[in-house]
């Protein structure tokens, strides 16, 4: 089994600011928002053998509070999109080709400088799969970040053909796959009972 977790709240994520590749912290608010997903977990009898997590702090975070003494090994494949030169932008107020972007995804190709978003499918599915094996007998923890997990998301439901990348996944949301005899299963949406 594989979760797949989007890192706790930043400052940058409060302030609504692009941060991609940039290094911020969990704040106070991201580390209750993991160790509250970590005790969820643990709640529903789910242990993890291993974490994998990118190496950008708050997901390195994300993955120590969740995790629950598991190894914690890091991977750049799970790092968040290169934004390029419009890195820490404005959410609200974004550049006009970045608003173009973000508003379809699927038919707008990403700015010029900013990581196109095949290379995310691409990278994050290159993992899932050297995964194959370690799926079959353990219980995986997958940390990481907004469009790198759409990515993910999008690798493992080919279907879904773009719906992903305009869905909002909060900070620390969860979702799981499993590998079945057919591959891994479509993902979906971890939502513990309150």
């Amino acid at each position: 089994m594989i979760y797949i977790v989007r890192h706790g709240q930043t400052e940058q994520n409060q302030k609504k600011k692009m941060q991609g590749r940039s290094n911020y912290p969990l704040n106070d608010f991201g580390k209750e928002q993991a160790a509250e997903v970590g005790a969820l977990f643990r709640e529903a009898g789910i242990r993890f053998d291993k974490v994998y997590s990118s190496p950008l702090t708050r997901a390195l975070q994300t993955a120590e509070l969740i995790g629950d003494g598991a190894p914690v090994e890091t991977d750049e494949r799970l790092i968040e999109m290169d934004y390029g030169p419009y890195e820490g932008e404005d959410l609200y107020d974004p550049s006009p080709e970045v608003k173009a972007f973000f508003q379809d995804f699927v038919h707008t190709p990403a700015p010029e400088g900013m990581e196109p978003l095949s290379d995310i499918v691409a990278r994050t599915g290159e993992l899932i799969e050297e995964l194959r094996e370690e799926a079959k007998t353990k219980t995986l923890l997958l940390s990481t970040h907004a469009i790198a997990m759409k990515g993910l998301l999008e690798y493992l439901t080919p279907e879904s053909q773009g719906s992903y990348w305009s869905k909002f996944i909060g900070n620390c949301g969860v979702y799981a796959t499993e590998l079945t005899e057919e591959g891994f299963a479509v993902p979906y949406e971890v939502r513990f009972p309150k």
